[in-house]
């Protein structure tokens, strides 16, 4: 759940829509719903591709924001 709060968070600060965060991370736009809705479970490349299209360090996907 944090993860998919991280996802949403980045994305939504970001301006992107579900299918331009798609189309960065190479998935499907219902796939990246579904991460945001923790409703999958990602492996560590999902971790790295969302990181990668945010531009910031995979492990700080994963940490609870303050």
């Amino acid at each position: 759940e944090v993860f998919a709060k991280n996802v949403l968070s980045h994305r939504t600060r970001l301006g992107l829509t579900q299918d331009a965060l798609a189309d960065k991370c190479e998935y499907h736009r219902t796939y990246i719903g579904s991460v945001e809705r923790a409703e999958r479970n990602i492996t560590l490349a999902t971790i790295e591709a969302f990181a990668h299209a945010f531009s910031v360090e995979p492990f700080s996907l994963l940490i609870a924001p303050r």
